[in-house]
């Protein structure tokens, strides 16, 4: 990521997406009711896999630095 404004997306979106997850396996583990969701596995399997990605993404951007940083950067 070169631009400040696509790392700033990039952290958006992954922190959008732990959180999202979050409420998911919520739901998917009865915890949050009120919802079609509530006490449903396939939610809470959803909600993991949203969530592990989430952090994925976070953990790239952040890993890579302000300038991309990256393993080939400097040619």
């Amino acid at each position: 990521m070169r631009s400040p404004a696509a790392r700033t997306f990039a952290l958006m979106i992954g922190g959008l997406a732990v959180l999202v997850g979050g409420v998911w396996i919520g739901q998917g583990a009865g915890f949050i009711k009120g919802s079609f969701m509530t006490g449903s596995p396939t939610w809470l399997a959803i909600g993991l896999l949203c969530l592990v990605g989430g952090l994925f993404l976070i953990f790239l951007t952040l890993r890579r630095g302000p300038g991309g940083g990256g393993a080939d950067s400097g040619r």
